[in-house]
Protein backbone atom coordinates (compact mmCIF):
# COMPACT_ATOMS: atom_id res chain seq x y z
CA UNK A 1 0.00 0.00 0.00
CA UNK A 2 1.20 3.42 -0.84
CA UNK A 3 2.04 5.30 2.34
CA UNK A 4 2.57 8.98 2.99
CA UNK A 5 3.03 11.47 5.78
CA UNK A 6 -0.13 13.29 6.78
CA UNK A 7 1.66 15.99 8.72
CA UNK A 8 3.56 18.91 7.31
CA UNK A 9 7.17 18.06 6.44
CA UNK A 10 10.16 19.81 7.93
CA UNK A 11 11.58 21.64 4.96
CA UNK A 12 14.20 23.90 6.45
CA UNK A 13 17.06 24.74 4.06
CA UNK A 14 20.03 22.43 4.35
CA UNK A 15 23.60 23.79 4.60
CA UNK A 16 25.40 24.39 1.30
CA UNK A 17 27.79 21.75 0.13
CA UNK A 18 31.45 22.32 -0.56
CA UNK A 19 31.58 21.48 -4.26
CA UNK A 20 30.73 24.91 -5.59
CA UNK A 21 26.93 24.59 -5.65
CA UNK A 22 26.34 26.41 -2.38
CA UNK A 23 24.43 29.23 -4.06
CA UNK A 24 21.77 26.95 -5.47
CA UNK A 25 18.46 26.66 -3.65
CA UNK A 26 18.57 23.63 -1.33
CA UNK A 27 15.34 22.28 0.14
CA UNK A 28 14.39 19.18 2.05
CA UNK A 29 11.68 17.94 -0.26
CA UNK A 30 8.71 15.62 0.20
CA UNK A 31 9.41 11.99 -0.58
CA UNK A 32 7.55 12.27 -3.88
CA UNK A 33 10.18 14.74 -5.08
CA UNK A 34 13.32 13.28 -3.53
CA UNK A 35 13.31 10.15 -5.69
CA UNK A 36 13.21 11.93 -9.05
CA UNK A 37 16.29 12.62 -11.15
CA UNK A 38 16.52 15.16 -13.91
CA UNK A 39 19.10 13.87 -16.34
CA UNK A 40 22.36 15.63 -16.98
CA UNK A 41 23.22 18.60 -14.78
CA UNK A 42 24.40 20.78 -17.63
CA UNK A 43 21.29 20.11 -19.70
CA UNK A 44 19.04 21.29 -16.90
CA UNK A 45 21.31 24.20 -16.12
CA UNK A 46 20.85 25.56 -19.63
CA UNK A 47 17.07 25.50 -19.29
CA UNK A 48 16.70 27.52 -16.10
CA UNK A 49 18.80 30.05 -14.27
CA UNK A 50 20.15 28.87 -10.93
CA UNK A 51 18.52 30.25 -7.81
CA UNK A 52 20.81 31.43 -5.06
CA UNK A 53 19.83 30.51 -1.52
CA UNK A 54 22.94 31.34 0.44
CA UNK A 55 24.20 34.57 -1.06
CA UNK A 56 24.65 36.29 -4.39
CA UNK A 57 27.21 36.89 -7.04
CA UNK A 58 29.56 39.82 -7.04
CA UNK A 59 27.24 42.00 -9.12
CA UNK A 60 24.39 42.00 -6.59
CA UNK A 61 24.36 44.42 -3.70
CA UNK A 62 22.97 42.36 -0.86
CA UNK A 63 23.42 45.13 1.72
CA UNK A 64 20.32 46.91 0.44
CA UNK A 65 18.17 43.74 0.42
CA UNK A 66 15.09 43.30 -1.75
CA UNK A 67 12.60 45.14 0.47
CA UNK A 68 12.83 48.35 -1.57
CA UNK A 69 13.15 46.74 -4.98
CA UNK A 70 10.66 45.65 -7.60
CA UNK A 71 10.80 41.90 -8.00
CA UNK A 72 10.04 40.07 -11.22
CA UNK A 73 6.65 38.42 -11.52
CA UNK A 74 8.09 35.14 -12.76
CA UNK A 75 6.70 31.88 -14.20
CA UNK A 76 5.33 33.61 -17.31
CA UNK A 77 5.75 30.34 -19.20
CA UNK A 78 5.46 27.99 -16.23
CA UNK A 79 9.17 28.02 -15.47
CA UNK A 80 10.28 27.45 -11.89
CA UNK A 81 13.54 27.08 -10.05
CA UNK A 82 16.19 24.45 -9.44
CA UNK A 83 17.29 22.83 -6.22
CA UNK A 84 20.42 20.79 -5.70
CA UNK A 85 20.10 17.19 -4.55
CA UNK A 86 22.88 14.73 -3.86
CA UNK A 87 22.15 12.99 -7.16
CA UNK A 88 22.15 16.21 -9.18
CA UNK A 89 19.99 19.21 -9.94
CA UNK A 90 16.22 18.92 -9.61
CA UNK A 91 14.08 21.12 -11.83
CA UNK A 92 11.02 22.46 -10.02
CA UNK A 93 8.64 24.09 -12.49
CA UNK A 94 4.88 24.47 -12.29
CA UNK A 95 3.99 21.35 -14.30
CA UNK A 96 6.47 19.19 -12.41
CA UNK A 97 5.12 20.25 -8.99
CA UNK A 98 1.50 19.78 -10.04
CA UNK A 99 2.38 16.31 -11.26
CA UNK A 100 4.61 15.14 -8.41
CA UNK A 101 2.77 16.63 -5.43
CA UNK A 102 -0.30 14.48 -6.05
CA UNK A 103 -2.27 13.24 -3.07
CA UNK A 104 -1.31 9.71 -2.03
CA UNK A 105 -3.78 7.06 -0.95
CA UNK A 106 -4.02 8.02 2.72
CA UNK A 107 -4.20 11.71 1.92
CA UNK A 108 -7.08 11.14 -0.49
CA UNK A 109 -9.00 9.34 2.23
CA UNK A 110 -8.29 12.07 4.77
CA UNK A 111 -9.15 14.89 2.37
CA UNK A 112 -12.39 13.15 1.44
CA UNK A 113 -13.39 13.41 5.10
CA UNK A 114 -11.83 16.85 5.65
CA UNK A 115 -11.69 18.56 2.22
CA UNK A 116 -10.44 21.88 3.61
CA UNK A 117 -7.10 20.30 4.54
CA UNK A 118 -6.36 19.70 0.85
CA UNK A 119 -5.73 23.42 0.31
CA UNK A 120 -2.55 25.35 1.00
CA UNK A 121 -2.76 29.05 1.82
CA UNK A 122 0.06 31.45 0.99
CA UNK A 123 0.12 34.95 2.51
CA UNK A 124 2.21 37.79 1.20
CA UNK A 125 3.91 39.79 3.97
CA UNK A 126 3.50 43.31 2.63
CA UNK A 127 0.08 44.84 3.38
CA UNK A 128 -1.48 41.38 3.83
CA UNK A 129 0.04 40.14 7.07
CA UNK A 130 1.39 43.51 8.22
CA UNK A 131 0.67 47.08 7.18
CA UNK A 132 4.13 47.80 5.75
CA UNK A 133 2.92 50.68 3.58
CA UNK A 134 3.19 53.13 6.47
CA UNK A 135 6.47 51.61 7.71
CA UNK A 136 8.17 52.08 4.35
CA UNK A 137 6.88 55.64 3.95
CA UNK A 138 8.06 56.49 7.47
CA UNK A 139 11.52 55.15 6.57
CA UNK A 140 11.61 57.46 3.55
CA UNK A 141 10.60 60.43 5.72
CA UNK A 142 13.31 59.70 8.28
CA UNK A 143 15.92 59.35 5.53
CA UNK A 144 14.85 62.70 4.06
CA UNK A 145 15.13 64.36 7.49
CA UNK A 146 18.60 62.91 8.09
CA UNK A 147 19.85 64.04 4.69
CA UNK A 148 18.17 67.44 4.80
CA UNK A 149 16.07 66.68 1.74
CA UNK A 150 12.51 67.69 0.96
CA UNK A 151 9.93 64.93 1.07
CA UNK A 152 7.74 65.05 -2.06
CA UNK A 153 4.02 65.48 -1.42
CA UNK A 154 2.71 64.37 -4.81
CA UNK A 155 0.72 61.15 -4.53
CA UNK A 156 2.11 59.62 -7.73
CA UNK A 157 5.70 60.19 -6.54
CA UNK A 158 4.95 58.57 -3.19
CA UNK A 159 3.44 55.57 -4.96
CA UNK A 160 6.64 55.26 -6.97
CA UNK A 161 8.69 55.42 -3.77
CA UNK A 162 6.73 52.49 -2.35
CA UNK A 163 6.50 50.24 -5.40
CA UNK A 164 9.67 50.95 -7.41
CA UNK A 165 13.28 50.03 -6.71
CA UNK A 166 14.87 52.35 -4.16
CA UNK A 167 18.00 52.78 -6.28
CA UNK A 168 15.90 54.00 -9.20
CA UNK A 169 13.90 56.33 -6.96
CA UNK A 170 16.97 57.84 -5.34
CA UNK A 171 18.75 58.46 -8.63
CA UNK A 172 16.04 59.25 -11.19
CA UNK A 173 12.97 60.32 -9.22
CA UNK A 174 14.21 62.18 -6.16
CA UNK A 175 17.65 63.07 -7.58
CA UNK A 176 19.29 62.67 -4.16
CA UNK A 177 22.60 61.60 -5.62
CA UNK A 178 24.46 60.30 -8.63
CA UNK A 179 27.59 58.77 -7.12
CA UNK A 180 27.35 55.00 -6.88
CA UNK A 181 28.82 54.78 -3.38
CA UNK A 182 26.51 57.51 -2.12
CA UNK A 183 23.47 55.79 -3.60
CA UNK A 184 24.47 52.50 -1.97
CA UNK A 185 24.87 54.26 1.37
CA UNK A 186 21.41 55.83 1.11
CA UNK A 187 19.93 52.53 0.01
CA UNK A 188 21.48 50.69 2.95
CA UNK A 189 20.38 53.38 5.42
CA UNK A 190 16.83 53.22 4.10
CA UNK A 191 16.70 49.49 4.75
CA UNK A 192 18.10 49.96 8.25
CA UNK A 193 15.41 52.54 9.06
CA UNK A 194 12.75 50.12 7.82
CA UNK A 195 14.12 47.35 10.04
CA UNK A 196 14.04 49.76 12.98
CA UNK A 197 10.38 50.46 12.25
CA UNK A 198 9.62 46.74 12.28
CA UNK A 199 10.51 46.66 15.99
CA UNK A 200 7.45 48.82 16.69
CA UNK A 201 5.19 46.52 14.66
CA UNK A 202 2.90 44.66 17.05
CA UNK A 203 -0.48 44.41 15.32
CA UNK A 204 -1.30 42.46 12.15
CA UNK A 205 -3.85 43.50 9.55
CA UNK A 206 -7.43 43.83 10.75
CA UNK A 207 -9.13 40.47 11.12
CA UNK A 208 -6.03 38.45 10.22
CA UNK A 209 -5.53 36.83 13.64
CA UNK A 210 -9.15 35.65 13.72
CA UNK A 211 -8.91 34.37 10.14
CA UNK A 212 -5.70 32.46 10.87
CA UNK A 213 -7.31 31.01 13.97
CA UNK A 214 -10.20 29.67 11.89
CA UNK A 215 -7.76 28.15 9.38
CA UNK A 216 -5.74 26.60 12.18
CA UNK A 217 -8.87 25.00 13.61
CA UNK A 218 -9.81 23.66 10.16
CA UNK A 219 -6.32 22.14 9.74
CA UNK A 220 -5.42 24.18 6.64
CA UNK A 221 -1.63 24.70 6.34
CA UNK A 222 -0.44 28.27 5.80
CA UNK A 223 2.78 29.91 4.64
CA UNK A 224 4.01 33.49 4.60
CA UNK A 225 6.33 34.78 1.88
CA UNK A 226 8.53 37.86 1.96
CA UNK A 227 11.82 39.27 0.74
CA UNK A 228 12.74 40.12 4.35
CA UNK A 229 15.58 38.22 5.99
CA UNK A 230 14.54 35.32 8.21
CA UNK A 231 15.65 36.95 11.47
CA UNK A 232 13.47 40.05 11.11
CA UNK A 233 10.57 38.01 9.72
CA UNK A 234 10.44 35.55 12.62
CA UNK A 235 10.88 38.31 15.19
CA UNK A 236 8.00 40.27 13.66
CA UNK A 237 5.72 37.22 13.59
CA UNK A 238 6.62 36.50 17.21
CA UNK A 239 5.76 40.05 18.31
CA UNK A 240 2.39 39.84 16.55
CA UNK A 241 1.76 36.38 18.04
CA UNK A 242 1.29 34.83 14.58
CA UNK A 243 4.23 32.47 14.34
CA UNK A 244 2.28 29.39 15.42
CA UNK A 245 -0.16 29.79 12.53
CA UNK A 246 2.44 29.45 9.75
CA UNK A 247 3.87 26.03 8.94
CA UNK A 248 6.28 27.52 6.39
CA UNK A 249 8.15 30.80 6.09
CA UNK A 250 9.78 31.92 2.81
CA UNK A 251 12.38 34.64 3.24
CA UNK A 252 15.31 36.16 1.39
CA UNK A 253 17.58 33.30 2.49
CA UNK A 254 15.56 30.87 0.37
CA UNK A 255 17.10 32.53 -2.69
CA UNK A 256 13.97 32.87 -4.81
CA UNK A 257 14.42 35.35 -7.64
CA UNK A 258 10.80 36.27 -8.38
CA UNK A 259 7.39 36.47 -6.77
CA UNK A 260 6.24 33.28 -8.49
CA UNK A 261 9.30 31.39 -7.26
CA UNK A 262 8.41 32.32 -3.69
CA UNK A 263 4.90 30.97 -4.18
CA UNK A 264 6.21 27.72 -5.65
CA UNK A 265 8.69 27.33 -2.81
CA UNK A 266 5.83 27.81 -0.34
CA UNK A 267 3.81 25.11 -2.11
CA UNK A 268 6.74 22.69 -1.78
CA UNK A 269 7.17 23.43 1.93
CA UNK A 270 3.44 22.99 2.53
CA UNK A 271 3.47 19.74 0.52
CA UNK A 272 0.58 20.98 -1.61
CA UNK A 273 0.56 21.11 -5.39
CA UNK A 274 0.33 24.66 -6.78
CA UNK A 275 -3.13 24.15 -8.30
CA UNK A 276 -4.47 23.52 -4.78
CA UNK A 277 -2.92 26.66 -3.29
CA UNK A 278 -4.58 30.01 -2.68
CA UNK A 279 -2.52 33.19 -2.53
CA UNK A 280 -3.49 36.27 -0.53
CA UNK A 281 -2.11 39.37 -2.18
CA UNK A 282 -2.68 43.12 -2.35
CA UNK A 283 -0.67 43.81 -5.51
CA UNK A 284 -1.80 43.11 -9.10
CA UNK A 285 1.67 41.78 -9.87
CA UNK A 286 1.32 39.23 -7.10
CA UNK A 287 -2.07 38.18 -8.48
CA UNK A 288 -0.50 37.64 -11.89
CA UNK A 289 2.33 35.60 -10.35
CA UNK A 290 -0.20 33.40 -8.54
CA UNK A 291 -2.10 32.71 -11.76
CA UNK A 292 1.16 31.95 -13.57
CA UNK A 293 1.68 29.22 -10.95
CA UNK A 294 -1.88 27.85 -11.52
CA UNK A 295 -2.84 29.10 -8.06
CA UNK A 296 -5.99 30.92 -7.03
CA UNK A 297 -5.65 34.52 -5.84
CA UNK A 298 -7.63 36.43 -3.23
CA UNK A 299 -6.89 40.16 -3.34
CA UNK A 300 -7.02 42.43 -0.33
CA UNK A 301 -8.22 45.89 -1.29
CA UNK A 302 -5.93 48.51 0.21
CA UNK A 303 -3.05 50.42 -1.41
CA UNK A 304 -4.40 49.25 -4.77
CA UNK A 305 -8.09 50.00 -5.50
CA UNK A 306 -10.56 47.31 -6.46
CA UNK A 307 -10.45 48.12 -10.18
CA UNK A 308 -6.72 47.31 -10.21
CA UNK A 309 -7.43 43.87 -8.75
CA UNK A 310 -10.05 42.65 -11.22
CA UNK A 311 -7.85 39.71 -12.23
CA UNK A 312 -8.11 38.20 -8.74
CA UNK A 313 -10.52 35.31 -8.23
CA UNK A 314 -11.94 37.12 -5.20
CA UNK A 315 -11.41 40.62 -3.80
CA UNK A 316 -12.27 41.55 -0.22
CA UNK A 317 -11.96 44.69 1.88
CA UNK A 318 -10.66 42.82 4.95
CA UNK A 319 -10.22 39.34 6.36
CA UNK A 320 -13.46 39.80 8.30
CA UNK A 321 -15.30 39.25 5.01
CA UNK A 322 -13.92 35.72 4.60
CA UNK A 323 -15.02 32.31 5.82
CA UNK A 324 -13.58 28.85 5.22
CA UNK A 325 -16.47 28.03 2.88
CA UNK A 326 -15.16 30.75 0.53
CA UNK A 327 -12.11 28.60 -0.14
CA UNK A 328 -14.22 25.68 -1.33
CA UNK A 329 -16.30 27.91 -3.57
CA UNK A 330 -13.20 29.04 -5.44
CA UNK A 331 -12.83 25.49 -6.77
CA UNK A 332 -16.45 24.30 -6.65
CA UNK A 333 -17.42 25.28 -10.20
CA UNK A 334 -14.42 23.39 -11.60
CA UNK A 335 -14.85 20.11 -9.77
CA UNK A 336 -12.35 18.26 -7.56
CA UNK A 337 -9.86 17.67 -10.39
CA UNK A 338 -9.64 21.35 -11.37
CA UNK A 339 -6.28 22.32 -12.88
CA UNK A 340 -4.90 18.78 -12.55
CA UNK A 341 -2.65 17.72 -15.38
CA UNK A 342 -4.60 15.88 -18.04
CA UNK A 343 -3.19 13.67 -20.77
CA UNK A 344 -4.55 14.42 -24.19
CA UNK A 345 -5.05 11.52 -26.57
CA UNK A 346 -3.01 11.94 -29.74
CA UNK A 347 -4.95 11.12 -32.85
CA UNK A 348 -3.46 8.67 -35.27
CA UNK A 349 -2.05 10.82 -38.05
CA UNK A 350 -0.67 7.98 -40.22
CA UNK A 351 -1.77 8.21 -43.85
CA UNK A 352 -4.51 5.82 -44.75
CA UNK A 353 -4.73 3.83 -47.98
CA UNK A 354 -7.35 5.02 -50.40
CA UNK A 355 -9.25 2.63 -52.64
CA UNK A 356 -9.17 3.73 -56.23
CA UNK A 357 -10.65 2.22 -59.36
CA UNK A 358 -8.34 2.15 -62.37
CA UNK A 359 -9.54 3.38 -65.74
CA UNK A 360 -8.74 0.00 -67.35
CA UNK A 361 -11.22 -1.84 -65.14
CA UNK A 362 -13.89 0.73 -65.86
CA UNK A 363 -13.48 0.36 -69.63
CA UNK A 364 -13.62 -3.41 -69.39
Amino acid sequence: MECCKLGWPNLAPTPPNANGWGRTSVLQLPASLNNHRWGNRLTVQRKLSLVRACGSDGNDDRSSGKVFSEEQIGAEYGEGFETFRMDGLLKMDVDFLNNKLQECFLQRIRHAMKPDEAFGLIFSWDNVVAHTHSLKMDAWKKLAAEEGKDMPSESHVQRTMLHAAAYHVLKKVLFWGSDENELKRLNSRLLQLYHDNLINLSKPMEGLREWLGALYTAGIPCAVVSCLDRKHMLESLERMDLKKYFQAVITDEDGMESIAHRFLSAAVKLDRKPSKCIVFEDDPRGVTAAHNCTMMAIALIGPHPAYDLVQADLAVASFNDLSVINLRRLFAHKGPRFMDLQKQAIEDSRPRRKLTISSDSQSG
